[in-house]
């Protein structure tokens, strides 16, 4: 079997870790003996009409018995450049944005298997409509590469990071500019609980362990998730996850003790957090369940995937 794997999700100097969760599962699926081809562009409206034509140009070039996409907009250049058959991978912000979801919901109408990274992206969230119900779709999560993640030496992690040893610390993993992560929200947690308020965005991936390890819980506040990565690195970690019901983390947290997954309030979220922030090393039994959402598990659906696409043909 060769795979074509389409995407714009291109690491920056302002997000070097922005589509490592594409290359963790192209990694994993070659390991597993299915040769795979990568077509990388890079995002921004001026992109798309020529990565189109490129593709075609590829597509007429060479063949592939199935080509897979990753976010709407990318998925849309494959569609366009005459891939097929189709498989596209939904992320999150492709569904909920509104001008890129009303595109991607038509797009889920003309491929031959819509995926969503959690079941969440097939509902309402906050206001903003899910993919549509096609007959045939599936939940294909890409996951955390869990060989980098792990529980390590609180105190280490903050001695290679510059941090005080003896702060307390919360940390906010996503870019604080991104307006559907609610940085405020965070900030008014560690606010009301005296804390220092870490805060990710341009983390290389490889020292994402280190500030995961360095804190005393983790905060996703967000509005909505596609998957909620982050959450399920911290569980690698065995560090306390507080997050919205958004996500897979409905799933990934629920029976954890000390986690939290509930609507934002923020005296509620503050309680919770106070009792990491008091304890001298918080930890929460957290690795096992990360390890159902890997990105080698999960990749043994993606093949799963391919192969019923190609038995309908």
């Amino acid at each position: 079997m060769r795979v074509l794997v389409i995407t714009n999700f291109m690491p920056d100097e302002a997000a070097p870790q922005r589509g490592r969760w594409v290359r963790d599962q192209v990694d994993e699926v070659r390991r597993r003996g299915i040769e795979v081809d990568l077509f990388a562009f890079p995002p921004g409206r001026g992109e798309y009409v020529p990565a189109t034509r490129r593709l075609r140009a590829l597509l007429r070039r060479q063949r592939f018995d199935l080509v897979h996409a990753h976010y709407g907009l990318a998925g849309w250049v494959a569609q366009l450049a005459g891939a097929t058959p189709l498989i596209v991978t939904f992320h999150g912000t492709d569904v909920r944005h509104h001008l890129v979801g009303h595109l991607s919901r038509r797009l889920a109408w003309r491929v031959d298997l819509v995926a969503g990274v959690s079941r969440a992206l097939f509902e309402p969230e906050d206001g903003r409509p899910g993919l549509p119900a096609v007959p045939g779709s599936a939940v294909l999560p890409c996951g955390p590469d869990l060989s980098r993640f792990g529980p390590r030496s609180r105190t280490e992690a903050r001695r290679e990071l510059g941090l005080d040893p003896d702060t307390s610390y919360l940390f906010f993993p996503a870019n604080p500019a991104r307006p559907e992560k609610r940085h405020d929200r965070a900030a008014e947690v560690a606010a009301a609980c005296g804390a220092d308020l870490l805060t990710g965005g341009s983390i290389e991936p490889e020292r994402m362990p280190l500030w995961l390890n360095a804190a005393n819980a983790v905060l996703v506040t967000s509005e909505y998730e596609g998957f909620g990565m982050a959450a399920v690195e911290a569980l690698a970690c065995d560090v306390p996850v507080l997050s919205t019901d958004v996500g897979i983390a409905p799933y990934a947290l629920r029976g954890i003790d000390g986690c939290l997954c509930a609507p934002f309030e923020a005296a509620a979220w503050a309680a919770v957090a106070r009792h990491h922030l008091e304890a001298p090393d918080p930890r929460v039994d957290g690795a096992a369940r990360a390890a159902t959402l890997s990105a080698a598990g999960m990749a043994e659906r993606v093949i799963e995937a391919y192969r019923a696409v190609l038995a309908e043909q």
